[in-house]
């Protein structure tokens, strides 16, 4: 996909509530994972907090550096929607990435939940049919850069 343009944390909220009718009409309808990719800064936690904001999650969105998982549930068309938001950053060593995130992929699964995942550079390999998001730092913002699996 082309760039998009976030010039400030609104547009990154705003496109993270769009991200989420992207994800989930076009995403398998056993979960979806999204890897949020970009240095320190680059705005991902800002952009979970976009996703909340479309599934009518009302609690505040924090970096889950130290809890590693937050779930949280919201609903999508009327209907219950789980996100989960892992943050991988703390754990250096590939097998605990890998088993932290196998165990939250599968609960995401089994919920139908969107499972977001900061710091995917973490594990070991990445999962097949996982949408990758890259947020580039800009001179005005950040870029943010989407594949589809």
């Amino acid at each position: 996909m082309n760039p998009t343009a976030l010039p400030d944390v609104q547009a990154t909220q705003v496109y993270g509530r769009r991200l989420v009718r992207t994800l989930l009409t076009t995403g398998a309808a056993g979960g979806v994972v999204v890897l949020l990719q970009g240095p320190l800064g680059a705005g991902k936690t800002c952009l979970v907090g976009g996703l909340a904001q479309a599934l009518a999650i009302g609690e505040p969105i924090t970096s889950p550096t130290f809890a590693l998982a937050q779930h949280y549930q919201g609903q999508w068309r009327h209907q219950p929607q789980a996100l989960v938001h892992l943050d991988l950053y703390r754990l250096e060593q590939p097998g605990a990435a890998d088993q932290l995130f196998w165990e939250e992929e599968e609960l995401a699964y089994e919920q139908g939940a969107l499972l977001a995942v900061e710091w995917p550079e973490r594990l070991s390999q990445w999962p097949q049919d996982a949408w990758h998001l890259q947020l580039h730092m800009a001179a005005r913002g950040r870029l943010a850069v989407l594949r589809s699996p």
